[in-house]
């Protein structure tokens, strides 16, 4: 469990001045967390309810984006979707939504209840609704597409993908130029999903951490794995050690990069985990 415990302290190094509510199509919104401890969110309102993807680390960050979503809308909340397990992304479900279905990927439900017995402090509000591919949510006038990609950040992630909006919420399968910190799951995989979100029709990306996004952020996320996935291919090929094939990157078109030594999210950091799942 310390890589979750470590992304939580991770994004908090770096503070906004104060959340940011941005609309990003036809009642669709994005909600830019007021600092990197906690995850931003993205939600929508339909015409009898709304429905919210990611609820914030913890009760005060659940406050916080409860108080964005009542200026707009005084509806019920219907629904909240975790697009992973760590607790960042989760941690406000009961706040933002104590009556809504709450729905993840079958993996996500699993890892929150071992959280949950593990570090008993963390009062989460596990999914309802489960699924392994797809689910479909109609909430009239408009669809809501959610998705399981494959091993990606997670070995559970789940993209929302609003079509009327042309938007997609990522989770933290993007964090706007960032090096992410890497999970249980698999960057090959990681690199596939991201071009099937770009095929799609699409405008606005809301990230996990940082600043709301374009397809062209995306773009150079994914073009950043897919360099860094390819370097270290060729070097493991070549029977390059593990150490040596750190010190053999080139990265410099991605200097502007954020990296966080401390928490296993460097240039370095994602390589090694590419590195040893070659290996595997």
């Amino acid at each position: 469990m310390g890589l979750w415990i470590a992304l939580v302290l991770l994004f908090a190094s770096i503070a906004w001045a104060a959340p940011q509510v941005t609309s990003i199509g036809p009642d669709l919104y994005a909600y830019i967390s007021d600092n990197d401890a906690s995850a931003n969110s993205t939600f929508l309102v339909a015409s009898k309810g709304i429905l919210i993807v990611d609820t914030g680390l913890n009760v005060t960050e659940a406050d916080k984006l409860l108080r964005e979503i009542r200026k707009i809308s005084r509806l019920p909340v219907l629904y909240v979707i975790n697009t992973h397990h760590h607790p960042d992304h989760q941690g406000g479900n009961s706040v933002v939504g104590p009556s809504a279905t709450v729905v993840s990927t079958d993996f996500t439900r699993k890892r929150t209840l071992a959280m949950m017995r593990s570090a008993p402090q963390f009062h989460f509000a596990p999914a309802d609704l489960t699924f392994q591919q797809k689910l479909t949510i109609y909430l009239n006038p408009y669809s809501v597409e959610i998705y399981f990609p494959g091993k990606a950040h997670t070995s559970g992630d789940a993209l929302v993908y609003f079509p009327q909006q042309r938007a997609i919420a990522m989770g933290d399968l993007f964090l706007n130029r960032s090096s992410p910190a890497m999970d249980q799951g698999s960057a090959e995989n990681w690199i596939k999903a991201l071009d099937q979100v770009l095929a799609r029709p699409l405008d606005k990306v809301v990230p996990g951490h940082f600043e709301l996004g374009t397809k062209v952020d995306l773009q150079r996320f994914r073009d950043y794995l897919s360099d860094l996935f390819t370097q270290i291919r060729r070097l493991y090929q070549s029977g390059v050690s593990e150490q040596d094939a750190f010190r053999q990157l080139h990265m410099e078109k991605y200097s502007d990069f954020r990296q966080f030594p401390k928490y296993h999210a460097t240039f370095a950091d994602n390589a090694e985990v590419i590195y040893q799942q070659l290996e595997q």
